[in-house]
């Protein structure tokens, strides 16, 4: 039997932006209650972005109750960030939270090396944290918010790689949090879905540049997800019935995508790199 997850159409509500998974109706699942861990990630020191809440949340407490330590990464202080510590902490595994904006390449690279300085070691980056505004026409598209997408979805990237590179050791993984939009573009998203077609063209070429090292590098593809930043992002209409245009007929939980990424994390997938999963309610990636 499925899990009777939440299904359209959903309460009207609106945050500003980033969002807090506290005050969404219903509050999305994490996996705080239900994920059970089996060692898949022992010993293992992960980098999460955006872990405060929504994909990242799930997928700190996921590695942490695999065995990883997990440094977390987002944008300001939130109630969230501290409750995901202190969840990842009740799996008897360190973590840490490091506030900051990952558009800045210096916070980037402090955020590797406040990594290396904690665990001395690191073997897993998920980069997930993500931009998104909504434009009706390109005339509505500002400078600064064109900017801003690539400079948080896709720069970042670069810019936190480069500083790991020197301490990924063959065996180490690379999970990009990239989008079925960046094969099926909605068209208010233009901005957005632009860098998610640019992560998984990355996320393809590095994967080929880091073969040779024994680092894997792939990605995650989610459909609609509920996170914050659905009612942080859209207009109403959208997220009253957000989630029903796929097969499954419900915007998936956090928590769903969680075992993608464990498994990309794990030496489970050590003959996987280059690859793109797409967890979307049964949308098709073509």
């Amino acid at each position: 039997m499925t899990h009777p997850y939440p299904t359209p159409p959903f309460e009207a509500q609106s945050q500003d932006y980033p969002g807090t998974f506290t005050s969404m109706k219903p509050v999305p699942d994490h996996g705080e209650k239900d994920y059970q861990g089996h060692g898949r990630l022992s010993g293992k020191v992960a980098l999460i972005t955006g872990a405060d809440s929504g994909i990242g949340r799930a997928v700190a407490i996921a590695f942490a109750r695999e065995g990883a330590d997990v440094v977390l990464s987002y944008l300001a202080e939130t109630e969230d960030a501290k409750d995901t510590v202190k969840v990842c902490k009740q799996s008897g595994k360190d973590a840490i939270a490091i506030a900051g904006d990952i558009a800045d390449p210096a916070h980037c690279r402090e955020l590797v090396e406040a990594t290396i300085k904690r665990f001395g070691k690191l073997h897993v980056v998920v980069n997930n944290a993500a931009f998104q505004k909504e434009a009706k026409s390109l005339a509505d598209i500002a400078d600064e918010d064109w900017q801003r997408h690539y400079n948080v979805n896709i720069h970042a990237m670069f810019y936190i790689l480069r500083a790991a590179e020197p301490h990924l050791k063959p065996g180490a993984s690379v999970i990009n949090t990239a989008s079925i939009n960046a094969k099926r573009p909605p068209t208010a998203q233009l901005a957005y879905s632009s860098t998610k077609g640019a992560i998984t063209n990355f996320t393809t070429g590095l994967a080929g540049l880091w073969a040779e090292k024994g680092i894997r590098v792939n990605a995650v593809l989610p459909g609609p997800i509920w996170t914050p930043l659905i009612p942080s992002t859209m207009e109403p209409e959208e997220y009253r019935d957000f989630g029903s245009q796929v097969p499954l007929q419900r915007p998936g939980q956090p928590v769903e995508l969680a075992g993608a990424y464990v498994y990309l994390a794990s030496d489970e997938s050590s003959y996987t790199t280059g690859a793109m999963i797409a967890v979307a309610g049964g949308a098709p990636n073509l």
